[in-house]
């Protein structure tokens, strides 16, 4: 179930990620519907059960190992939770309710979010 969820909705986003669009995953519903377990799984070691996110990191750590030399990538990581309409910033769980912004230039953003260059796999975990 996980391998085709990841197969359909992310791989297609993975691969416009890699072209130079943004693109974002979320997971939406009722408290204790599996939005969780859908994006993290039970262990980002279980191959069969793992998660979206660790597949999504993989996949993309992947494409960019396979790539042509001469392209340069740049990978920035941020996690937030929208709950009960107030935005959490994961990676520094001190802000709280933080806002979403629209511009021109940046598009959708929130503002004040934790972003992080990473450069590996295991830095994003």
């Amino acid at each position: 179930m996980q391998e085709n969820v990841y197969k359909t909705a992310v791989m297609p986003i993975i691969k416009s990620v890699l072209e130079g669009f943004n693109g974002s995953i979320m997971a939406y519903g009722q408290t204790s519907s599996g939005k969780t377990h859908t994006m993290l799984g039970p262990s980002i070691d279980d191959e069969v059960n793992k998660g979206i996110i660790p597949r999504m990191v993989g996949g993309i750590f992947e494409q960019i190992e396979t790539a042509a030399e001469d392209i340069e990538f740049s990978v920035k990581v941020s996690f937030i939770e929208i709950y009960n309409e107030k935005i959490r910033d994961l990676l520094n769980p001190e802000k709280v309710n933080l806002k979403i912004h629209e511009n021109k230039d940046k598009g959708v953003y929130v503002r004040e979010m934790t972003e992080t260059y990473v450069g590996q796999e295991d830095e994003v975990f």
